[in-house]
């Protein structure tokens, strides 16, 4: 394993969801610096790591900490606002990239030779673009099938249209055909009536979790159920109303804005932009989140993307070089802790 050493120092927990006696950021390392807001990690069989940098369409191998090279920069990159190259996820060497063109969202296929990315093919194509809410993570489930993450692009009606594929999770086959037991088998929609998700995590019974912003009340924690309607725009947060879903908890958009989500430890683990922090969630074994903890809040700036490594610890990224965050000296970074 290339990988850093397990760490001999362990982060305690924080007293209570609003992060009263939050710990200090002992036993946090860093794995790389200097990046161009990442925004996608993926490990490679080998226990290294690809990065996707948003703005630059850049793609990273980190082979050591401290050790990154450039493998190759994915075409049609249209990095304007919150869109540009965004998620990753991989299956053996073959490299998965979700990414903001001219034209539209889409996911692409490309392979990796160990040291550039080769072959790049369309996977999934029009999902609605806009300089606002363009989704971006993907992510392969236990069932083998790829997820996909979209936003409604600032067009809030797109997100209860079921003929459009904004505001939506996606479930498609990894060469982008329609799985046929999705909800509606000539559709690629799993789900629908979504703002904007940037988190997706399956806990160890299987169960998909999705992160979404709210818009100026209630960020959520989503459980998802195939062919479910999770209410945007005719809601945010909990509503009751009957034949809408409501996430399983809510913050406010202070204390939240999440992107991304990961499952490690019998727990979610979510970052926050705006929040500036990781909240760490349990869940039970009847999929019901316990109370909240909030770490490192303001310590680090603005949170993105965090991932379970395969040497055991987890993963999160500094947002502080993305245009809303205050960078700070060696930003953007790639932490490692061990709950």
């Amino acid at each position: 394993m290339v990988l850093a050493a397990t760490l001999s120092l362990v982060v305690a927990c924080a007293d209570d969801s609003e992060s009263q006696g939050q710990p200090p950021a002992a036993g946090v390392e860093e794995i790389a610096g200097g990046l161009a807001v990442p925004w996608g990690i993926a490990f490679l069989p080998d226990g290294s790591a690809l990065i996707a940098e948003r703005n630059t369409g850049a793609v990273q191998h980190l082979l050591q900490p401290g050790v990154v090279n450039e493998v190759g920069r994915v075409a049609d990159v249209a990095a304007r606002g919150e869109g540009g190259l965004l998620g990753l996820a991989t299956s053996g060497q073959t490299v998965f990239a979700y990414l903001t063109t001219g034209q539209d969202n889409r996911v692409v296929r490309m392979g990796f030779d160990g040291s550039a990315l080769t072959g790049e093919t369309p996977v999934l194509t029009g999902i609605p673009a806009g300089s606002i809410h363009d989704g971006g993570r993907i992510a392969f489930g236990p069932d083998g099938k790829l997820y996909v993450a979209t936003g409604e692009a600032g067009r809030p009606q797109l997100a209860q249209d079921r003929s459009s594929l904004g505001g939506k999770i996606l479930r498609v086959n990894p060469d982008g055909s329609v799985p046929p037991d999705n909800p509606d088998p000539a559709s690629p929609v799993w789900s629908y009536g979504h703002r904007n998700i940037q988190g997706l995590a399956w806990d160890t019974a299987g169960r998909l979790w999705a992160s979404e912003y709210g818009a100026n009340t209630w960020d959520e924690l989503n459980l998802i159920e195939p062919g479910g309607n999770y209410g945007w725009p005719t809601v945010e947060g909990r509503a009751g109303r009957e034949g809408l879903i409501d996430p399983v908890m809510q913050w406010s958009t202070g204390e939240a804005s999440p992107s991304g989500l990961a499952y490690y430890g019998g727990s979610l683990w979510m970052a926050a932009l705006r929040g500036e922090r990781l909240f760490q969630i349990p869940v039970g074994a009847e999929g019901v989140p316990g109370q909240s903890t909030s770490r490192f809040v303001g310590q680090f700036g603005r949170l993105r993307t965090v991932v379970a490594a395969p040497n055991g610890t987890l993963w999160f990224t500094t947002s502080n070089r993305d245009g809303r965050g205050d960078p700070r000296d060696g930003d953007d970074r790639i932490l490692q802790f061990r709950p």
